[in-house]
């Protein structure tokens, strides 16, 4: 990125109009470098991209570096849930405050429309902002082009079309999106399906780093064959998905991609993990930790769930797991009306749900394991998507960086 070419300290405020210090009189005040930082800092994502159309300066200095890392950085202070709404038209995105220990049932609203895009496959997950999803077709340079990646920001409203992997013979193709916090780098890792001896498996494993000059792929090395899920997370430069030795077999590993190192490794489950639980572990990040959390019905959470399981990585190199007993409250069977998914965890103690199928409003459930308390909290904006899918992702951040 281009430093500066004026600095912040060059402008200058006279009666209610910013001017350069060329025309600087007697009545104007210099505006220190950290005070417009700070200002700009405090806008909305969407305020923030009407403020780079209003002079080729403003545009300079909210696509610096330094300012789009210090806006990420506040940004990481104050998470928020990001709802993705699929509809005819593409998908919409938008994001409300994410409560913290909420004491009580209670209600935010997700007014807060970031982007609309034209995309009519499945998402991949989101990592520092960004979300990655692919185009099974898509028309570029006069012709279809299949299982195509692009990359795209709702903060921004921008998306990014990635180079095809360099094989492009596959039965489909899984990627993933982490980011490297040494490098400061975000990376996209990827694989194609094949199908061997009747049952699919990953080949072709490949990764890119999308902050490079020139977007190409990288082969990596992987030493046992597997299928890979969509139940992945990024944690510390890692990448951890669920995996099983082909597309029949249950979930039996972990698969852990280090983004620093671009190395494949595996670990696998304990052998007290039942038949269930390989089919119902949901990734969580637990206090900086690899978690598996158990439901023990494929993922889904009903009345009549009585507890829950979650599984710690503790070492990766021996292959060490912990466990952790949630009990719940006898409370549970009288909030839970709907059939529920595991959304996640925020922090270290509480876990969310949220319903499989949207009601009006649409809901979600906070369970602290250490109060043993239940908060319902009402999400109110969404009444347009009613029927429409829709997902939910905790912890996200607004990210201005520009692709």
């Amino acid at each position: 990125m281009k430093p500066l070419q004026k600095n912040f300290s060059d402008m200058t405020i006279s009666g209610g109009v910013t001017e350069s210090t060329s025309t600087l009189d007697r009545n104007s005040l210099p505006i220190p470098d950290e005070v417009i930082a700070e200002i700009f800092s405090r806008l909305s994502s969407e305020s923030i991209a009407r403020c780079r159309c209003v002079c080729k300066l403003w545009s300079s200095i909210l696509a610096h570096q330094d300012f789009t890392e210090s806006f990420l950085t506040k940004s990481r202070a104050r998470p928020q849930l990001l709802f993705a709404c699929d509809a005819f038209t593409g998908t919409f995105f938008f994001s409300s405050a994410q409560p913290e220990n909420p004491k009580e049932n209670s209600y935010v609203v997700a007014s807060n429309h970031l982007a609309r895009f034209s995309i009519s496959d499945e998402l991949c997950g989101c990592t520092n902002g960004f979300f990655l999803y692919v185009s099974k077709m898509i028309w570029i340079q006069n012709e279809f082009q299949l299982y195509v990646p692009l990359m795209c920001n709702p903060s921004t409203g921008q998306f990014l079309t990635l180079p095809k992997l360099k094989s492009g013979k596959s039965c489909g193709v899984e990627n993933y999106l982490g980011y490297e916090p040494i490098a400061n780098e975000l990376k996209v890792f990827s694989m194609e399906l094949s199908r061997v001896n009747g049952v699919l498996i990953s080949v072709e494993h490949q990764v890119l780093t999308t902050e490079a000059k020139i977007l190409s792929w990288r082969c990596v090395q992987c030493c046992i064959p597997h299928y890979a899920s969509r139940k992945w997370i990024c944690i510390s430069g890692v990448i951890y998905y669920a995996a099983s030795s082909h597309s029949y077999s249950l979930i039996s590993m972990v698969a852990c991609f280090d983004l620093r190192s671009e190395k494949l490794s595996f670990i696998k489950f304990m052998e007290t993990f039942s038949k269930e639980m390989h089919h119902s572990a949901t990734i969580v990040n637990y206090n900086g930790k690899l978690g598996l959390l158990m439901s023990r019905d494929y993922g889904l959470v009903h009345r009549a769930n009585a507890s829950f399981e979650l599984w710690v990585l503790q070492d990766a190199a021996k292959h060490e797991w912990s466990k952790l007993v949630f009990v719940l409250p006898p409370l549970w069977k009288d909030v839970v009306v709907d059939t529920m998914c595991i959304s996640g965890m925020v922090g270290t103690n509480e876990i969310v749900f949220s319903p499989i199928y949207q009601r009006d409003p649409f809901y979600v459930i906070y369970y602290n394991v250490e109060s043993k308390t239940i908060t319902k909290i009402g999400i109110q904006g969404l009444e347009a998507f009613q029927g429409k899918s829709l997902n939910i992702y905790l912890n996200y951040v607004e990210n201005v960086k520009l692709l």
